[in-house]
């Protein structure tokens, strides 16, 4: 082959291998047309969960913060139910013999009905309540010339009349509105917390004892069975009355103590309440400690109340105690009570304002 011709063909057949190894390197451009189209169906897939979860931060932070604090403080809970319905000589010796007779499990004893009431229902009470206080927030800017929301954002306000009512009023609404959902709940997680007291109770009628005895050591499901079973499918809401009355009131004061305490505390401290944890920290446990304080004679009886009947069958009439603020052994049991509820509210919404804040952190991707 001569010498330019076989150089020529060299060079043709670099300029061939460059094509392939580009045209190879490249892709076609419906196939990137797809790639990108690919992405973005990817993308959109990957942003409904974030939306759903912001869209929905209230229920998911509440849910979420509630199986933490409940499973903390629920032996707490245990000793407080027990001390309101049996009579120990203080909180040292309830403590000592649940040990002894019933080991550790007994502190945790029903811990399954309040871990599923209690998750739902503050995930409901916390939905009723943030709508509620819109509602009545605009209510009030309307009617009376002063909108409580708008007034607690500015900084360096302090609460006032106007702000109280609209929380209180707001947690109000969600304590009744959940009381209907927990009532049930309530009475099974009493059952099994003064189950074994009952069955050893000395003393009590034989047809009390027998009825007694079928709720000793049962779970949650067998526990709402005999109710229905003793007491038919109205036995579940024994002590309506007295729950509403007490989560009513409660709630109401709980909001209303939590949202004004925080105001002061941040406004005092100059800081946003995002940034200000202590400050979230102190105003959950406070508003544990009074709202308990202030309604704990209530809550005395309906326990009382419920323990007397679960021992009785179905159309005997269970005598209702009556409330007495200024008696003593209506207090049985509230230094444990408030203890345990000023770490619950502290451990929760400590929770709840962290969840609440790496869901609002939570980016969207673009759907297009």
């Amino acid at each position: 082959m001569p010498a330019a011709t076989e150089v020529k063909f060299q060079q043709d057949v670099t300029r061939d291998s460059l094509r392939t190894r580009t045209a190879s390197s490249m892709p076609p451009f419906s196939s990137a047309s797809g790639s990108s189209s690919t992405r973005q169906q990817q993308l959109q897939q990957q942003d409904k969960p974030h939306r759903w979860i912001k869209r929905y931060r209230t229920e998911v932070a509440a849910s979420s913060a509630s199986v933490l604090s409940t499973i903390t403080a629920f032996p707490l809970d245990s000793v407080k139910t027990r001390l309101q319905t049996y009579p120990y000589n203080g909180f040292v010796h309830c403590v000592q013999r649940t040990y002894q007779s019933e080991g550790v499990r007994g502190f945790f004893r029903g811990v399954t009905a309040p871990l599923a009431s209690v998750t739902l229902v503050r995930t409901v009470s916390f939905s009723i309540y943030q709508r509620s206080k819109y509602v009545y927030s605009d209510w009030m800017g309307k009617h009376l010339g002063f909108c409580p929301l708008e007034h607690v954002n500015k900084n360096g306000a302090y609460p006032t009349l106007g702000t109280i009512a609209c929380f209180g009023a707001a947690g109000a609404t969600a304590g009744s509105g959940i009381t209907f959902i927990a009532c049930p709940f309530e009475l099974t997680k009493i059952s099994a917390q003064v189950s074994v007291l009952m069955a050893n109770q000395k003393n009590a009628d034989p047809k009390c004892q027998e009825i007694a005895m079928s709720y000793h050591n049962k779970g949650t499901i067998q526990t709402l069975r005999n109710l229905i079973k003793h007491r038919g499918f109205s036995g579940m809401y024994t002590g309506l009355n007295l729950h509403l009355l007490r989560d009513t009131l409660g709630t109401g004061i709980y909001f209303a103590t939590y949202e004004s305490s925080k105001q002061l505390l941040t406004t005092f401290s100059g800081k946003d309440a995002h940034k200000n944890p202590i400050a979230v920290l102190a105003a959950g446990a406070l508003c544990g400690i009074v709202s308990w304080a202030l309604i704990y004679p209530i809550d005395s009886v309906k326990s009382i109340y419920q323990r007397n009947a679960l021992m009785y069958s179905k159309g005997q009439k269970v005598p209702i105690p009556k409330i007495h603020f200024f008696r003593k052994d209506m207090y049985r049991g509230l230094g444990v009570s408030m203890g345990r509820s000023a770490a619950v509210n502290a451990v929760f919404f400590s929770a709840f304002e962290f969840f609440k804040k790496k869901i609002n952190a939570l980016e969207d991707t673009p759907a297009e």
